[in-house]
């Protein structure tokens, strides 16, 4: 089953189950892979959003809702912030299990070796290849420097 069948199946569920706050996160998924399928279909015929894609989206979702949800707690907004966090709990049950911190120092060793890095100027191969094998498995923000640790 793919992922958007995943999204459907769940958003059905919720409708029948008249639970509104799971409901309007699932919408508002499925509104952003609208909104990047009608930008890819300029760009090309025939695009279609994959499953990568969508992993994409979703992390992008997750990392915009935990730093909206910092600002409202710095803010004194609890309210705001926990509707974030509930956000972030409903898109997470999309993606796949987040690497622990060995796992990914295990994943940048066999990417620099994958890659054949030697120096920091290999550095945007290496996170091509952490990219293509492990989207939505890490924060590649936080993989940026480590990697360059390695490369260094």
């Amino acid at each position: 089953m793919s992922l958007r069948d995943r999204l459907q199946a769940t958003l059905k569920d919720a409708m029948k189950a008249k639970e509104a706050d799971r409901l309007s996160t699932l919408r508002l998924i499925n509104a952003a892979i609208k909104d990047r399928e009608i930008a890819v279909r300029g760009e090309s015929d025939g695009a279609v959003v994959d499953d990568a894609a969508i992993l994409a989206i979703l992390g992008r979702m997750v990392k915009q809702r935990q730093e909206s949800a910092r600002a409202y707690e710095e803010g004194g907004r609890l309210e705001l912030a926990e509707k974030e966090l509930a956000e972030i709990s409903v898109i997470s049950e999309f993606l796949p299990k987040q690497l622990t911190e060995a796992e990914v120092a295990a994943a940048i060793e066999a990417a620099i070796a994958e890659a054949g890095a030697t120096s920091i100027r290999d550095m945007g191969k290496v996170m091509a290849v952490l990219k293509g094998k492990y989207t939505g498995q890490m924060d590649f923000g936080a993989v940026g420097p480590m990697v360059k640790d390695k490369l260094a």
